[in-house]
């Protein structure tokens, strides 16, 4: 019986490089938009000027007060920009004292924050957006109401909500690799 032996094939070293000549590893925490980085500084202030907007030009509406879904809209954009605020200068402090902003607690509060305000403003745009088309669709009375005006504040809302998307799912992913 002829039975096989083990070979062993040698296999080359592969050369020592310098430090500086190795490519920089991309991990979780090096993504911009993250919070802490200039792409998730950026985010930040989009959010707080599509929640201003949306709270400014549902506020200016006279007829806001007479539909809860708009009164929700100004309520959702108002807590939308407080927290996109708060977090900007987090940003802007962590920016300037190169400061990183990736322990788990401080995730774990930005992640929940941008869930909670992510689905307000989601929800508040969607019940503006079906009033909105109600009054001019349905009702024809775009002549009594500000139908641009509300749409308007809808249409920010929805790109406040986009915004803040991004926010959430690199929280969220970054809490979830760890």
């Amino acid at each position: 019986m002829s039975a096989s032996s083990a070979s062993v094939h040698p296999v080359e070293e592969t050369p020592a490089t310098d430090v500086g000549d190795v490519a920089p590893i991309v991990s979780m925490k090096n993504i911009e938009g993250m919070p802490g980085t200039r792409g998730g500084l950026a985010l930040r202030c989009f959010q707080l000027g599509f929640a201003a907007a949306a709270f400014g030009v549902m506020a200016a509406s006279s007829d806001f007060a007479s539909v809860s879904a708009f009164s929700y809209l100004v309520a959702a954009a108002g807590l939308q920009g407080l927290w996109s605020f708060f977090l900007a200068v987090l940003d802007i402090y962590a920016l300037l004292v190169k400061r990183n902003l990736h322990n788990r607690p401080i995730v774990t509060f930005f992640a929940v924050g941008d869930g909670i305000t992510t689905t307000l403003t989601f929800a508040a745009a969607c019940a503006c957006a079906g009033i909105t088309v109600l009054i001019d669709n349905d009702l024809d009375l775009c002549s009594v109401n500000k139908c641009v005006q509300l749409q308007s504040a809808t249409a920010m809302a929805f790109l406040c909500w986009l915004t803040t998307l991004p926010s959430f799912f690199f929280n969220f992913w970054s809490l979830a690799s760890r």
